[in-house]
């Protein structure tokens, strides 16, 4: 896994609606890792999974079209 800063992690969290399928779930996974690790203080892990969180609230609310599959 390569290194990323934290602050980019929680930047790229906000831009999710912004980007493709693919970047969004790519950005997810960033999120997850940070998240994963120990060595990542605890005010940026809580910042993250926060706006990861809203993210993630804000996907189950957008209206699902006659094409969309659950």
């Amino acid at each position: 896994m390569m290194h990323v800063s934290p602050q980019m992690v929680y930047d790229n969290l906000d831009s999710l609606e912004q980007v493709d399928v693919v970047r969004s779930a790519f950005y997810r996974e960033l999120a997850q890792a940070v998240l994963a690790d120990s060595k990542v203080s605890l005010p940026w892990r809580e910042a993250i999974a926060d706006r990861l969180n809203q993210a993630n609230h804000r996907l189950a609310l957008r209206t699902v079209s006659g094409n969309d599959s659950y």
